[in-house]
């Protein structure tokens, strides 16, 4: 024990300095969050639906909501029910025991719904394709707006996604 905090004093604190603030990172965010208001009038709600994906989407998504990426600052944050989302997240090649849950989910997204697919798999089947358990892709399924591929895609590239899909939304084009 004893030896242990020796070392602990003679070693020091060994973090790294905080980063210095950055003005322009925190005039895009503002720019951001006003945008998403000035379209939707409110936050955007998300649902995240793994269709049946290996978990690298998910673990990219959820690196959105950490103090890095910080989305919920934005104005984005994610719902536990359909019936409260603006926008469905869709991440694998849809699994057939998933393709109900899915169109059923979709369903009860109220209008006007977005979609996103997420990763290789959600845009195109990725390396598991149709077959007897897949569908394929998310817009097998249900229309998409935007896919974002990447295998897994960085969780830049999925805000993008998500801003473009709810910019598309606001001019209708599709």
């Amino acid at each position: 024990m004893f030896k242990i905090l020796r070392q602990i004093a003679r070693t020091g604190i060994r973090t790294e300095a905080p980063p210095q603030t950055d003005d322009a990172l925190r005039v895009a965010a503002e720019h951001i969050q006003r945008e998403l208001l000035d379209i939707l009038g409110q936050a955007l709600a998300i649902r995240q639906v793994d269709a049946g994906s290996c978990n690298g989407c998910e673990l990219e998504i959820s690196a959105l909501q950490n103090p890095y990426y910080n989305i919920e600052g934005l104005g984005i944050r994610f719902v536990a029910s359909p019936r409260h989302a603006d926008m469905l997240l869709v991440t694998g090649p849809v699994s057939r025991n998933m393709e109900t849950a899915l169109r059923r989910t979709y369903d009860a997204t109220p209008e006007p719904r977005l979609v996103v697919a997420i990763g290789d798999c959600g845009c195109n089947g990725g390396i598991f394709g149709e077959s007897y358990a897949s569908c394929g892709a998310v817009a097998n399924v249900i229309p998409v707006d935007v896919a974002v591929g990447g295998c897994p895609p960085t969780p830049i590239d999925i805000l993008r996604a998500i801003l473009t899909a709810v910019r598309r939304g606001r001019t209708g084009a599709g």
